[in-house]
């Protein structure tokens, strides 16, 4: 199971390393950028299909999305100056608590 949850996270790595270079490479006149968008969502995608092998689809795209969505606001800060209100932050703290539920308290998490 630590594999499946390595790949997860992998995937997300990847994920918001291709949405980074998606905002970089603006819209895609710029080379390297949109190369990282390429390579950024295929391993995304290869290693999500590795997980599905594992965990059933919802929960696996929950948890993808959730740790994504806190991934790439952080990316977003860091690199590109975004910042976020006090809605944005409580709802990212919901997401959060979402996830800890899915992974403490749900039986979904196995076939």
């Amino acid at each position: 199971m630590l594999a499946t949850y390595t790949y997860l996270f992998l995937a997300v790595l990847l994920e918001t390393f291709g949405s980074s270079c998606l905002q970089a490479s603006q819209q895609f006149t710029r080379f390297w950028p949109s190369v990282g968008v390429l390579v950024g969502f295929g391993g995304a995608f290869w290693f999500f299909a590795l997980v599905l092998r594992v965990l059933p689809l919802g929960i696996t795209y929950a948890l993808w999305s959730g740790i994504g969505i806190i991934l790439i606001s952080v990316s977003g800060r860091l690199l590109f100056g975004q910042r976020l209100d006090l809605a944005a932050v409580l709802g990212l703290t919901l997401i959060i608590c979402g996830i800890l539920v899915i992974n403490l308290f749900s039986n979904s998490t196995t076939h």
